[in-house]
């Protein structure tokens, strides 16, 4: 069957399974990791070994994925603070024109359906991100986030 999937220039690992509909370019994407369907990756991610995202999610430039995360359904990462089509004289903003702030999730993180994440931060090994979640700022390794803004909930004790 042909794939109705657009890949381009991505660096796929080994037993990689992407669905249909993903939209990924100039990414790369570790060994045994799942993608779910309406998925786009865009240039620089990076994402770690035995990863699952799921569908209708949204993994833009500056996004790196550490090994063994779990993107729950239509989380949205987002890598500038300030985002603007034009200048203040009408034209079109290039990409010298604004701040790429990169975000890192660490191993084995879990970010609930729903979450929209900031740019510029670290969620920390072993977090949890409970569904719907605004994260705004650093997420402390094994805690539980959740709420808009996420706000701690508990430490995860191993």
């Amino acid at each position: 069957m042909e794939s109705k999937s657009n890949l381009t220039n991505v660096k796929l690992g080994e037993n990689v399974k992407i669905y249909d509909f993903v939209n990924a370019y100039g990414c790369e994407i570790g060994d045994g990791t799942r993608i779910g369907a309406f998925v786009e990756i865009q240039k620089g991610v990076k994402i770690g070994k035995n990863c699952k995202i799921s569908s209708h999610s949204f993994l833009c430039e500056g996004v790196y994925i550490a090994d063994g995360v779990f993107i729950g359904h239509g989380v949205m990462f987002t890598n500038d603070m300030f985002p603007k089509a034009t200048n203040a004289d009408g034209t079109l903003q290039t990409d010298a024109e604004w701040t790429l702030l990169e975000t890192v999730v660490e191993e084995r993180v879990s970010i609930g359906s729903g979450c929209t994440i900031l740019p510029g931060i670290t969620i920390g090994k072993g977090a949890l991100i409970g569904a719907g979640s605004v994260v705004t700022k650093n997420v402390p390794a094994n805690s539980i986030v959740a709420g808009n803004p996420a706000k701690l909930i508990r430490i995860i004790k191993e």
